[in-house]
């Protein structure tokens, strides 16, 4: 994610990486190349084809429906996306509560206490990794017990591996006696929501817009925006020619960036910093692990 000051126009107003531009470019551009054609040919051409002119009424009336299939379209990705940032904070939560409970709870044995933290730390790695499509555990793999550690790589489902790990780690725990059964309900419930927001995050993952909403939506934008010229070069002349690539890169644009965050879990610059929340969530657990066993 790309960070900036939102009160600071000059900064960024210029800007190409994360704008966009590079993707929508071609769209735009063949645009504005058709709008030369029609502009030369209302000028040049024969007389049938001024015939060809679209009124301006019937296009804006197009252009008012377009505008409201693309509201939906880019209010419904940054649902995603906002949606995605609650359950990483939800995530990020989880663990300093379960690493708090883990380094005050488990303190009497050092080994399964720093053992409990690191596999949390190493549970949000996973769900990063997982949601990007890898099976990896980040940096947590050097700190971790080396078969262990395989054993969770080969699973299926890397974060849920890990969780089971950390179940094993509590329930070793209880029946050594270091917790009781309320604060074995308690860890649990902290392992539950846990995997409940790695499952939201893959809902998000793994269901994209419907197909038909967006294929209608890029088939109107194209129509709209192809017949542009036809419908302002009798009245606007070579003004066509800006209009016409002012009105593509709107609309190309707006909805570029509904496709752009709908899935906001990747590592482009406008998804979400996965990094930078791990990496925060490793330096506060990592403050947590147990450097002394606690006294009796």
């Amino acid at each position: 994610m790309t960070n900036y000051d939102p009160h600071d126009w000059t900064s960024h107003l210029f800007d190409f990486e994360g704008s966009l531009v590079r993707e929508i470019i071609g769209r735009v551009l063949a645009c504005v190349v058709w709008a030369i054609v029609v502009t030369l040919m209302q000028v040049y051409g024969p007389p049938w084809f001024r015939h060809l002119a679209i009124p301006e009424t019937a296009h804006a009336l197009i252009g008012a429906s377009l505008g409201l299939l693309l509201v939906f379209r880019t209010n419904s990705s940054y649902d995603r996306f906002w949606e995605g940032r609650k359950l990483w904070g939800g995530i990020v939560n989880e663990t300093r509560n379960l690493a708090r409970q883990a380094e005050s709870w488990l303190g009497a044995d050092r080994a399964i206490a720093n053992e409990t933290i690191r596999w949390t730390i190493a549970f949000a790695y996973g769900t990063m990794r997982r949601l990007r499509g890898t099976a990896d555990l980040g940096p947590m793999v050097r700190d971790l017990p080396a078969e262990t550690t395989h054993a969770v790589l080969q699973s299926n489902h890397v974060p849920l591996a890990t969780l089971r790990r950390i179940t094993d780690l509590v329930l070793e725990a209880r029946n050594r006696e270091l917790i009781d059964s309320h604060q074995l309900q308690s860890m649990d419930q902290n392992i539950q929501l846990l995997a409940d927001y790695c499952g939201g995050c893959e809902r998000i993952r793994s269901t994209p817009m419907p197909y038909a909403y967006a294929v209608h939506l890029r088939r109107a934008l194209m129509v709209y925006c192809f017949t542009l010229p036809l419908a302002l070069v009798e009245k606007f002349g070579l003004v066509t020619l800006p209009v016409t690539l002012a009105i593509a890169y709107t609309l190309f644009g707006i909805e570029e960036i509904g496709v752009e965050i709908e899935d906001p879990f990747g590592d482009d610059t406008n998804d979400l910093p996965l990094e930078t929340i791990c990496q925060g969530i490793e330096k506060s657990l990592r403050e947590l692990e147990v450097r002394h066993p606690a006294s009796a």
